[in-house]
């Protein structure tokens, strides 16, 4: 039976935007004066709020070639960056590449439509803003351990639901896996520390195959409930990143999605966040039905990650 727990990573949105904790502002654009931070960074997104917001690289934002080259920089001192893709990018591009919807080389980072709450197969995210949209593209957070607890006392029958593995198919650019499923809760715990994964497009996708036959209506009304939850207004925190800024976030502990947006016409204005997927050497032991998925379930494995063919 599902009960409640303790967390750091435990907030609204309403909370989480009165904080300063997870906010930095540098004044230096060299990597070497914030080893210390990055150090820090690194710790509070395990046992901390799982967030961290740091601002003001804004001088690199023009120049894409040295953004990647610090981005990636910076991502080696907080974790190890994971392959993004059978090509094995490290460096991924999230921008409106103009594909139509049934293009089998669509993914939701490179439309400009909006995403819905979800994470990534990684331990942390992170994003580099490059430039922004025209309108739109606002970042949105929500804690998953506040949806854990939300739904704990709303709907403690779904919760239950959600603890159960669901199937996922794999997205359509993971071609190195010789199974085209896997099963995975939502909400998990492993010797006493909570994990949530949550990508409801490929759980669609898997229940949508003949193979694996449609969702049990108790399984889906819990996805659909998660996601009216995490929806509230008070639950996630909305913001916009500037050129220049870098978020991290700890997939086991927050979910994210970005606005729809608008862009600009002129082809070097046009939005432009760089991604890193990363393992972190002191991440939580996961539930061994994360291993088909992620490769590794142990504390501090590296894991995560589409294998490069």
């Amino acid at each position: 039976m599902a009960e409640a727990f303790e967390s750091p990573a435990n907030w609204t949105g309403e909370e989480i935007s009165g904080r300063a904790d997870w906010l930095h502002e540098v004044a230096s654009p060299a990597l070497a004066d914030h080893l210390p931070l990055l150090k820090h960074i690194q710790d509070a997104l395990e046992n901390g709020p799982g967030v961290a917001l740091i601002r003001g690289f804004h001088a690199l934002a023009a120049d894409e070639e040295r953004a990647r080259e610090f981005f990636l920089s910076m991502a080696r001192e907080v974790g190890t960056p994971v392959s993004q893709s059978a090509s094995g990018e490290l460096v991924f591009s999230v921008r409106d590449a103009g594909f139509a919807r049934d293009d089998p080389r669509a993914r939701g980072p490179n439309t400009r439509r909006g995403l819905s709450f979800h994470t990534d197969r990684c331990d942390v995210i992170g994003f580099m803003c490059l430039n922004q949209a025209r309108t739109g593209g606002e970042n949105e957070i929500v804690s998953s351990v506040a949806l854990y607890h939300e739904i704990l006392k709303r709907r403690p029958d779904l919760l239950d639901a959600l603890l159960e593995p669901y199937w996922y198919q794999r997205h359509n650019v993971d071609l190195g896996n010789s199974s085209p499923y896997c099963r995975q809760p939502v909400f998990s715990f492993q010797g006493g520390h909570f994990a949530a994964s949550f990508l409801r497009v490929l759980i669609e996708r898997a229940y949508q195959s003949p193979e694996i036959g449609p969702m049990p209506d108790r399984q889906r009304e819990a996805l659909d409930f998660l996601e009216t939850v995490a929806g509230e207004t008070r639950m996630h925190h909305r913001f916009v990143q500037r050129p220049g800024d870098v978020l991290f976030l700890n997939n086991w502990v927050t979910l994210h999605r970005r606005t729809e947006f608008e862009d600009h016409p002129e082809a070097e204005r046009r939005r432009h966040i760089l991604r890193v997927w990363l393992s972190m050497p002191n991440s939580r032991p996961l539930h061994p039905l994360f291993r088909d998925n992620y490769g590794a379930t142990e504390a501090g494995a590296l894991r995560g990650g589409m294998r490069a063919l």
